[in-house]
């Protein structure tokens, strides 16, 4: 079964930056696209960040500029550095492959929460 394993995240002030994590198990990970979500309290969860299996990169509009997911296929994961952090970027942030997830193939992890201060 899918596992995945997200961290890095923690409480930082606007401005700063942070480099969140995720580990995946029990999937063909060079083959599938991977995608990092944030779901607020009080929102659904979006999908921010996207990486193709040969690596072309797609963002959200709110986070373009900021964000930068990249992949590391030696070691199954998948990263997201979020640099000039905003007080709407406070979530609970989640990776996936997308046509995984989107197909019920792939569960949540447990996320990690990123918390800005103004």
């Amino acid at each position: 079964q899918v596992q995945l394993v997200e961290s890095g995240g923690g409480l930082v002030q606007a401005g700063g930056s942070l480099r969140l994590s995720c580990v995946a198990s029990g999937l063909i990970f060079s083959s599938n696209a991977m995608g990092w979500y944030r779901q607020a309290p009080g929102k659904e969860r979006e999908l921010v960040a996207t990486i193709a299996s040969g690596g072309s990169t797609s963002y959200a509009d709110s986070v373009k500029g900021r964000f930068t997911i990249s992949r590391d296929n030696r070691k199954n994961t998948v990263y997201l550095q979020i640099d000039s952090l905003k007080p709407e970027d406070t979530a609970v942030y989640y990776c996936n492959a997308p046509v995984l997830i989107d197909r019920g193939y792939t569960k949540w992890g447990q996320g990690t929460q990123v918390t800005v201060s103004s």
